[in-house]
C-alpha cells in the first residue's frame, strides 16, 4: 500500500497556492500566464497538466465577493443612502478589482489541493515523489 500521508502541512500548501508557486517544491511557478497553468514546474519537473479546476475558481471568486460585498452595499445604503453614481463608482471597480485579483490566488489553491489529494492523475506523481522524498531523508 502507498503512504497516503500528505509531504507537508496544509497551511505551507495553502500559502503556495496563494502565491502561484509548485506545489511540490514551492520554487517553481504553478502559471504561464494569468490562469494558464504551466505544464510541469520548471524547478523540480513536477506535471501540473493533470488539474482540472475548469470553472471552480469563478465560482469560488463569485461566493467570496457576493458574501462580502452584497452586505457591504447594503451597510452603505442603509447608513448613508447615497445616489446612485455614488454606489455606481464605488462598487463597479471594487467588484472588479477583486474579481480579477482573486482569480489566479484561489485557481492556485484549488490545483494545489487537487495535487494534495491526488486528484485527476496527480496521485501516481504524489506516490512517486514521496517516495524520492523518503530516499533524500535516508
Amino acid at each position: 500500500m502507498y503512504d497516503t500521508q500528505p509531504l507537508h502541512p496544509l497551511m505551507v500548501d495553502l500559502r503556495r497556492g496563494l502565491l502561484g508557486r509548485c506545489p511540490r517544491c514551492g520554487k517553481g511557478r504553478t502559471f504561464r500566464a494569468f490562469l494558464k497553468v504551466s505544464d510541469r514546474c520548471d524547478v523540480c519537473g513536477e506535471e501540473l497538466f493533470h488539474h482540472r479546476a475548469d470553472d471552480f475558481p469563478a465560482y469560488v471568486v463569485i461566493l467570496l465577493l457576493g458574501h462580502l460585498l452584497v452586505p457591504a452595499a447594503l451597510f452603505v445604503e442603509a447608513r448613508f443612502a447615497p445616489s446612485y453614481w455614488v454606489h455606481l463608482a464605488l462598487w463597479l471597480p471594487l467588484t472588479l478589482g477583486l474579481t480579477v485579483g482573486l482569480l489566479q490566488p484561489v485557481k492556485g489553491v484549488i490545483v494545489v489541493l487537487q495535487w494534495r489529494m491526488g486528484m485527476h492523475g496527480f496521485e501516481p506523481m504524489k506516490r512517486c515523489g514521496a517516495r524520492a522524498q523518503g530516499a533524500e531523508a535516508a
